[in-house]
């Protein structure tokens, strides 16, 4: 009830302001939050969260949510794209994009002009109607889509495990173009300057053009790469299967940095998140680290009791993130201390999302959870 007038008081307060003063409501549209993937959140978290619904997806949850304009998008194990609202955890609507034993994997929700998009394991991309739940458009790739769409001026771009990166037209789903690689594409490409940025499965690091689909950047990382880059500042951040966490100079095309952990060597899977110098990301050792930005090295490590292949947001001082162990933290994104925890009992593999002060996640035992005040 608290959050509820909390947000009725923040709506009412932008309806009595001044013409041209209103703001939109903040916002977690995309995996990541932005098109740099960057993981940082407007505003702050309360301390501590509480937890204000649950709602039951009877499925696995490895899709991160989008929230926008006070509705959390996530796609579930058994199929569904649900639109929730976020105050409240009641349903809106139900779309079933994939038959229940198919089903969405960790392809999260993308969000732009009333139009929801995401990809499911048969291989398809969908965008549907934001209000009403009504499919607009779906294009089939010839692998699993996990990959997260990603919307960029009039197209939408979306990796495959048939080896391609596409780009596809938002309003009718036509096909502009498909850009090759020599194996899956699971990251989703962060994208700036008119160039979107991605590790490859094919230990390459592309850097594809927007406009046409021609290559501007292709560099050798010798390491299979599922994680996601986040850029700031022309320097690309992300962690690979070979143990190691890079920094890549997208003008260069050189490697800035690595950081290796010399005692644990465990995958990253975990996205990075960016903010206050720091390079923040889970990794498969069960523990979530805090690089520094330029020079790579370590600043703080916080233990969990299972892998890490959640992806860390951040929102003012705080770090959230879930870890495999069933546990969601948050941990002071200074210190590594942890300050606040909830136990789920299933573990999480999808990212938190944030937005007007509240989190949304979902875990492997198909419960999405939404904390707030």
């Amino acid at each position: 009830m608290r959050l509820r007038l909390s947000l009725l008081g923040f709506v009412l307060s932008l309806a009595l302001a001044p013409a041209g003063a209103q703001t939109p409501l903040p916002s977690w549209p995309q995996f990541r939050q932005s098109p740099t993937l960057s993981g940082v959140a407007d505003g702050t978290l309360p301390s501590p969260l509480t937890r204000v619904w649950t709602y039951d997806a009877r499925a696995a949850v490895e899709s991160s949510a989008a929230i926008v304009d006070n509705v959390a998008y996530v796609g579930t194990g058994n199929g569904e794209l649900l639109a929730i609202d976020a105050a409240t955890g009641t349903v809106k609507w139900k779309y079933q994009a994939v038959s229940r034993d198919i089903g969405i994997g960790s392809s999260s929700p993308a969000v732009s002009g009333g139009i929801v998009y995401v990809g499911d394991l048969e291989g398809v991309v969908h965008a549907v109607d934001a209000a009403t739940g009504k499919v607009r458009w779906t294009f089939k790739t010839g692998g699993e889509v996990k990959s997260s769409p990603i919307v960029t001026g009039d197209r939408v771009l979306a990796g495959s495990y048939d080896g391609h990166l596409y780009a596809l037209e938002k309003t009718t789903g036509k096909l502009l173009w498909k850009y090759s690689t020599d194996n899956y594409v699971h990251a989703t490409p962060a994208l700036f300057n008119g160039v979107a940025y991605f590790g490859g499965c094919d230990e390459v690091f592309h850097g594809v053009r927007i406009a046409d689909g021609t290559k501007a950047v292709e560099m050798k990382i010798d390491a299979y790469t599922a994680a996601s880059p986040a850029l700031a500042d022309g320097i690309a951040y992300f962690g690979t299967f070979s143990n190691e966490v890079v920094a890549v100079d997208i003008k260069t095309g050189k490697v800035k940095w690595r950081y290796e952990d010399p005692d644990r060597q465990f995958p990253f899977y975990s996205s990075a998140a960016l903010a206050n110098g720091l390079v923040i990301l889970g990794g498969r050792d069960k523990l979530v680290r805090a690089l520094d930005r330029v020079t790579g090295k370590e600043r703080w490590r916080f233990a969990t009791q299972a892998r890490v292949d959640s992806s860390p947001a951040i929102a003012g001082a705080s770090v959230v993130v879930g870890s495999g162990d069933g546990k969601l933290y948050v941990i002071d994104a200074q210190t590594g201390h942890k300050t606040w925890e909830f136990v789920a009992g299933a573990g999480f593999t999808a990212s938190p999302a944030v937005a007007n002060g509240f989190v949304v996640i979902g875990d492997m035992d198909g419960k999405i959870y939404g904390f707030g005040k």
